[in-house]
């Protein structure tokens, strides 16, 4: 939703909105654009608007009992989903390349556009993080049916009143698909409701695209029958499907401080070499996508391993936010288990030598119930030290469905693991500071603002 606003105030429209509560690095590219923010819902906030809007954008959070959503409809005054609004006005016309997948698209769809963007392609794209490489997060250059749109195809539901996934509108030409796995369960039922949307996104794809499909998660493998468009498949495993299609895979994979190379096996020839500033065996995965989709729309691999070389990452993904008296902070937006898993794993390997810090705070909807627990168990393998905060509000959970930070401590410490629980931000910061030594790496692991973990930790540094 802010990108799409920053956007829209950037090409003329008079643009407001409301959140509950804003945090960076979307509060940041708000106040940057000027566009006048209210926090707290309330019918009153649309007073003091200057007359009625042409249209009222409705984000996927707000539900039907929302008081200013409310107002809107008594009012009558006209309202759109962004997925819906995107593919009337902006997407039937373009070619489009949709990223989707559990893990792996704010970073994946970035690094896309900055591919693109360092060939002359001159992209449109629609990413939802803050790219440090791209100057917005939601460009449109073109429409035309030349004109390559990057888009981060989520899973998640469009809007109250339409309760599909936000890819069903994206009209992909082209289509990754990183992963599949069990996520977002306030709204999906379990792992089949999941890969059916799924199964839907890979049916979406327009006659003549290609799907470039992750084919290391068996999910992904059993999808791949979905589609009768042209399948590519890669990942670090041999080809499950002999020579039926074409696969590319990941060899020679190394990793060091000053980031990742690899080389890349089609079919098992070599194909090409790839090496970028980033870490972990998940972003390899992406590099690896992205070097596939470039170079089948015609970018030579010069000139794919000269952006790859220059990608400085998205904000909150491995973001180093400080450096003090020898300790590094890192911030990074995993919540799922294998995301946290793959992150740590991939810090320790692009920080070796040095004591590894996690911090953890259950805040998305699936990581505040119990449907992950004992996953939660073994994804903290590649820290050294463990912290987790108690659950953000579990209110509206019910109580036999609720995620226990005390009962994972205990399956950290079973394992081998130094572990302790903290209940509020204050109390988890005093207890970092104390166990913190000079040449650890601290991961503050939360997708959302973790009532400010990482600005006051860094003051307490």
């Amino acid at each position: 939703m802010a990108p799409f606003a920053v956007f829209l105030q950037k090409s003329g429209v008079q643009v407001s909105g409301t959140d509950q509560k804003l945090y960076p690095p979307m509060s940041e590219l708000i106040a940057r654009s000027g566009i006048k923010v209210f926090e707290g819902y309330s019918a009153e906030n649309l007073d003091q608007l200057d007359g009625p809007p042409d249209l009222v954008i409705v984000g996927n959070v707000i539900r039907a009992v929302n008081p200013e959503v409310q107002e809107v409809s008594r009012l009558g005054w006209k309202k759109a989903a962004l997925p819906h609004f995107m593919q009337e006005h902006l997407l039937q016309k373009t070619r489009n390349i949709v990223i989707a997948g559990t893990h792996g698209k704010t970073t994946t769809s970035s690094l896309m556009a900055h591919v693109f963007e360092k060939a002359d392609r001159n992209p449109s794209y629609f990413i939802g993080g803050v790219s440090r490489d791209l100057p917005e997060s939601f460009r449109v250059t073109s429409i035309d049916a030349n004109a390559p749109f990057i888009l981060e195809g989520d899973e998640y539901d469009t809007v109250y009143w339409d309760k599909v996934p936000k890819f069903k509108y994206y009209l992909p030409d082209h289509a990754i698909l990183t992963s599949v796995e069990f996520d977002h369960a306030d709204i999906y039922r379990d792992l089949s409701d999941v890969v059916s949307v799924f199964q839907g996104f890979v049916r979406s794809i327009r006659p003549g695209g290609r799907l470039i499909a992750c084919s290391d998660y068996e999910n992904v493998r059993k999808l791949l029958s979905e589609t009768g468009e042209k399948i590519l498949t890669y990942g670090f495993e041999p080809s499950a499907y002999g020579k039926s299609r074409d696969h590319f895979q990941i060899s020679q994979f190394l990793a060091s401080e000053s980031g990742m190379k690899f080389e890349i096996l089609k079919n098992g020839a070599l194909a090409g070499k790839v090496s970028a500033p980033m870490s972990g065996k998940h972003n390899a995965l992406n590099l690896l996508a992205v070097w596939i989709c470039a170079r089948e729309n015609g970018i030579d691999e010069t000139q794919i391993q000269n952006a790859l070389s220059t990608f400085h990452g998205v904000s909150r993904r491995q973001e180093v936010r400080a450096e003090k008296n020898g300790v590094t902070v890192i911030d990074d937006f995993a919540h799922h288990p294998t995301a946290v898993r793959e992150t740590l794993l991939g810090l320790k390997s692009r920080y070796p030598g040095r004591r590894l810090i996690a911090v953890f705070e259950p805040r998305s909807a699936t990581s505040r119930r119990k449907v992950f627990q004992k996953e939660y168990g073994q994804a903290f393998v590649g820290a050294d030290l463990v912290f987790i905060a108690i659950p953000h509000d579990q209110s509206e959970i019910r109580a036999d469905d609720r995620f226990s930070s005390d009962e994972l401590i205990r399956d950290l410490k079973s394992n081998g693991l130094q572990a302790q629980c903290f209940s509020t931000v204050e109390e988890g910061i005093q207890v970092v500071l104390r166990a913190k030594k000079p040449g650890d790496v601290i991961a503050v692991l939360s997708n959302g603002g973790f009532g400010g973990f990482i600005p006051k930790l860094v003051a307490g540094l």
